[in-house]
C-alpha cells in the first residue's frame, strides 16, 4: 500500500495520469479541495488505512471530474438537457427525507439518481447505453466493504446499487458538503464551507445531473425528485441554479434528529480513525443541525408559498398514504397509478431493514436540555411533535 499524501498537486497529478487528460473543468473546486485536505491532515486523526482511503477517494473524485469533461466535450447535447421543475425533499439529516424521496422515486413520472450513480456520477470511458455499466459492480464492492468495516452503517441507511439515492455524490465532485463531515471529523472544513457561496457547487451538480440523465436515457420532460440535507444550508444557491424548483420540507423531533445524526456520523468516523470522540461528534452535529434549520428558515423567505409544503415525520409514520396524497395534491398530480409501486417499495423496505437503528443522546454527551435549548424555537415554529423518549435519552 503506497504511503498516503494530502498534497493537493500530487493527488491531482495522479488523477490526471490515471485519466489520461488534464481538464478538470471549473477550477472553483480547488479551494474546497485544499481546505478539506488541510482538515484531513490536521483534524481528522486518521489511522494509516483511513488516510490511504481518504487519499484514494479524493483521487477518484478528480478522475470523475476529468472524465466528465471528456463526456461534455464529446457530447455537447448533454449540457443542453433541460432540468424542468425539479422536486426537492429537504430536511435535517434523519428527518424522513429518504422515505419520502424513495416513495416519490417509485413513481415513473419522476427521474431519480440511483445509488451507484451517486457513488460514481460519471460513466467510464467506453460506456455505451446498451452495455454493462461497471459502476454497478463498484457500488456492490463499496457496499460489501462498508458492511465489513461497520455493519451498523447499512442498518442506519439501507440501500442497494440500483436503489434511489440522494445526489450527495454530485456535490462531492466539487469537494463540497456534509458528506465529508459525516465521514471524517473535519470541523474546520465544515465551518469554511458554511461561509462560502455554494452556487459553483450547484452548477456542477446540475451538469452532472444532466450527465446522469443522459446515461440513463431518461426523459428530460420528467421532473427530477432529489434530496440531500446539504440543501438546508444552501437554499439560496439551489434557487439560483434551479429557479422553478418545488420543495417538500420535512420536520422531526429535534431530539431524534440530533441523536440519529450523531450516530450516523459516529458510525462512519470511527471506521477511519482510532481517536474519534463521540462527545466531539455530538457537539458538532448539534451545532450543524441548528445551523441547518436556521439557514432553512432564512431561505424559505425567498420561496413562494405555493411552491413548498411542510410534512412531519410522525404524520408519515402514522399514515404514509395520507401524507403522500397531500404531497401529490401539492404537486398537482393524480396519485392513483402510483399506489402499486409505492406499496411495493414499502414492503421491500420493511424486509430490507432487519436491524433497528439504536442510539441515544447520552452516548454523545448530550442531554434533552442541550438539544431543546438550541432547537426548541424551531420545534415550536413548525409545531414539531415530540416522539417517544426511550430511544434517545
Amino acid at each position: 500500500m503506497e504511503p498516503a499524501t494530502f498534497d493537493k498537486q500530487a493527488i491531482m497529478d495522479a488523477a490526471a495520469q490515471r485519466a489520461g487528460c488534464e481538464d478538470f473543468g471549473d477550477p472553483w473546486f480547488e479551494k474546497p479541495f485544499e481546505i478539506l485536505l488541510r482538515s484531513l491532515e490536521d483534524e481528522a486523526r486518521l489511522h494509516e488505512a483511513g488516510a490511504w482511503v481518504a487519499m484514494k477517494q479524493c483521487e477518484k473524485v478528480l478522475v470523475d471530474r476529468l472524465w466528465a469533461q471528456q463526456w461534455f466535450a464529446e457530447h455537447p447535447e448533454i449540457l443542453a438537457r433541460p432540468l424542468r421543475k425539479p422536486v426537492f425533499v429537504i430536511g435535517p439529516m434523519r428527518s424522513g427525507t429518504t422515505r419520502l424521496h424513495r416513495l416519490l422515486s417509485a413513481d415513473q413520472r419522476f427521474n431519480h439518481v440511483r445509488s451507484f450513480e451517486t457513488i460514481s456520477p460519471v460513466p467510464r470511458p467506453g460506456f455505451t447505453h446498451d452495455g454493462h455499466d461497471q459502476r454497478i459492480d463498484m457500488a456492490r464492492r463499496v457496499r460489501h466493504v462498508a458492511k465489513l468495516a461497520n455493519p451498523n452503517t447499512l442498518a442506519i441507511h439501507p440501500t442497494g446499487p440500483k436503489k434511489p439515492e440522494e445526489e450527495l455524490g454530485l456535490f462531492v465532485n466539487s469537494f463540497w458538503g456534509m458528506k465529508h463531515e459525516a465521514q471524517w471529523y473535519v470541523p474546520g472544513y465544515g465551518r469554511w464551507c458554511e461561509a462560502q457561496n455554494a452556487i459553483p457547487a450547484y452548477e456542477q451538480m446540475a451538469r452532472l445531473l444532466r450527465l446522469v440523465g443522459w446515461s440513463q436515457q431518461a426523459s428530460s420532460l420528467k421532473p427530477w425528485v432529489l434530496k440531500t440535507p446539504q440543501h438546508m444550508l444552501d437554499l439560496d444557491a439551489l434557487l439560483a441554479v434551479f429557479p422553478d424548483a418545488r420543495f417538500i420540507f420535512t420536520h422531526r423531533d429535534p431530539l431524534r434528529v440530533v441523536a440519529s445524526s450523531a450516530s450516523l456520523a459516529w458510525n462512519q468516523t470511527c471506521i477511519y480513525s482510532n481517536h474519534a470522540n463521540p462527545r466531539d461528534v455530538g457537539q458538532e452535529w448539534l451545532r450543524k443541525t441548528r445551523l441547518q434549520v436556521e439557514r432553512m428558515q432564512e431561505g424559505r423567505t425567498a420561496i413562494a408559498a405555493d411552491r413548498m409544503i411542510d410534512v412531519h415525520y410522525e404524520d408519515v409514520d402514522a399514515d404514509w398514504r395520507g401524507a403522500m396524497e397531500r404531497i401529490y395534491d401539492f404537486l398537482d398530480l393524480d396519485i392513483t397509478h402510483a399506489w402499486p409501486a409505492m406499496e411495493a417499495y414499502c414492503e421491500e423496505a420493511s424486509a430490507l431493514k432487519r436491524r433497528p437503528h439504536r442510539y441515544s443522546l447520552a452516548e454523545f454527551g448530550l442531554t434533552e436540555e442541550d438539544v431543546m435549548g438550541e432547537l426548541g424555537a424551531y420545534a415550536r415554529t413548525f409545531d414539531v411533535a415530540r416522539e417517544g423518549r426511550q430511544a434517545v435519552l
